[in-house]
């Protein structure tokens, strides 16, 4: 009897790191799992390769830029699935496995990455003519005003943007004497110059058109309130 139970252990043991293994699904399974409620999409190609299409609902960090991803990856939540995705599949596996070394409940990655999911006649997102940058000239008219202004240097595809999305939506319905000036982080790179903002999300705060403070990252509604003072 002992030694079936030890048999049995074993054999439990080997299922639960089979199931951290490395798992992978086709294009077909991948759109039909990402489609579910709950599921964070992960690209973890470069900037200019996201811009070139996406998968629905997908967050990006490039994997090549070490500082980057990890700081990204800290907005993911470990215990909701991540879909996990590259062009072909090598920096997929590689972010793949060092998540589930870290904590990451599931991590499933799409077997042959953007590539395979354009051979199965899928389409990408954000395909589409390349819109004008907003003019450094133009943001400075926008800020060079009276009362307040936040100016939010983010992107709708970065973990850390989405997550303060809402924050900014509660303190806009509250502070009504605070204009929100939108950059986009993947598109306006010559106002993110003139304003040396390099890092995403960005925040900077202005009084009667002249910065206040800056800061990046995340924060609570209550915290950004105190700075618009």
């Amino acid at each position: 009897m002992r030694k079936l139970l030890t048999i049995t252990a074993l054999l439990l043991a080997g299922l639960g790191v089979f199931a951290q293994d490395g798992q992978r699904e086709d294009a077909a399974a991948f759109a039909k799992d990402i489609a579910r409620p709950g599921v964070q999409v992960f690209d973890v190609r470069t900037a200019n390769e996201f811009k070139t299409g996406y998968l629905p609902h997908a967050l990006q960090a490039d994997y090549t830029k070490k500082e980057e991803f990890f700081e990204r990856v800290k907005y993911l939540h470990k215990d909701q699935p991540v879909y996990i995705y590259c062009l072909s599949g090598g920096r997929s596996t590689a972010a793949a496995k060092w998540m589930r070394e870290n904590g990451f409940s599931k991590v499933v990655e799409l077997e042959g990455g953007i590539n395979a999911w354009k051979q199965a006649g899928m389409a990408l997102e954000g395909v589409k003519d390349k819109q004008p940058q907003m003019a450094v000239d133009a943001y400075q008219r926008q800020v060079q005003t009276k009362g307040w202004v936040l100016t939010d240097v983010g992107a709708a595809w970065c973990p850390p943007c989405r997550q303060m999305e809402p924050v900014l939506q509660a303190l806009l319905k509250e502070r009504r004497d605070v204009k929100l000036v939108k950059v986009d982080g993947g598109n306006d790179t010559e106002v993110m110059q003139s304003i040396r903002a390099t890092t995403l999300p960005t925040f900077i705060i202005y009084k009667d058109g002249v910065e206040q403070r800056r800061f990046t990252g995340i924060t609570s509604k209550e915290a950004l309130d105190a700075l618009l003072k």
